[in-house]
C-alpha cells in the first residue's frame, strides 16, 4: 500500500455565492471532467444544501457518493468535497482552515464582494 492511498483527498473547494454562481472554485480531482460537469455539480450540491441553516457550524452529507462538508457565511457558500470513503474530520479541519484564510484575507468582512 502506498502513502497516496493514506493521504486524504479533497475533490474539490467551492465558494459559491447565495444564487449558487461560482466565486472561487478549485478541482483537485478528475472526477468531473468537464466544464459543464462541474457547472453541474456545483448547481446540484447547492440546490441540495439551500435549505439548509450551516451558519453556526459546519454542517456535512453524502451527495454522489461524496462527502460534502459544508458552512454558509454571510452571502457565501463554502464547500468541501472528498470521496465517500474520507474522514469527515479531517474534511471539516480543511473547511475550517481555508474559512479561516478567507476571514484573515478580507480582513473579517466575508461576503461576496470583498471576495470578488
Amino acid at each position: 500500500m502506498a502513502y497516496r492511498d493514506l493521504t486524504p483527498l479533497v475533490k474539490n473547494i467551492l465558494l459559491l455565492d447565495s444564487e449558487g454562481k461560482r466565486v472561487a472554485v478549485k478541482y483537485y480531482s478528475d472526477d468531473w471532467g468537464t466544464h459543464a460537469a462541474k457547472l453541474a455539480y456545483e448547481k446540484s450540491v447547492f440546490t441540495k444544501t439551500q435549505k439548509t441553516n450551516a451558519r453556526t457550524e459546519a454542517e456535512i452529507t453524502m451527495f454522489d457518493n461524496h462527502i460534502v462538508i459544508y458552512k454558509f457565511v454571510q452571502d457565501l457558500h463554502v464547500f468541501v468535497t472528498g470521496g465517500d470513503d474520507e474522514n469527515e474530520l479531517i474534511l471539516d479541519a480543511v473547511l475550517q482552515g481555508f474559512f479561516d484564510a478567507v476571514t484573515l484575507l478580507l480582513r473579517n468582512k466575508v461576503d461576496k464582494s470583498e471576495a470578488l
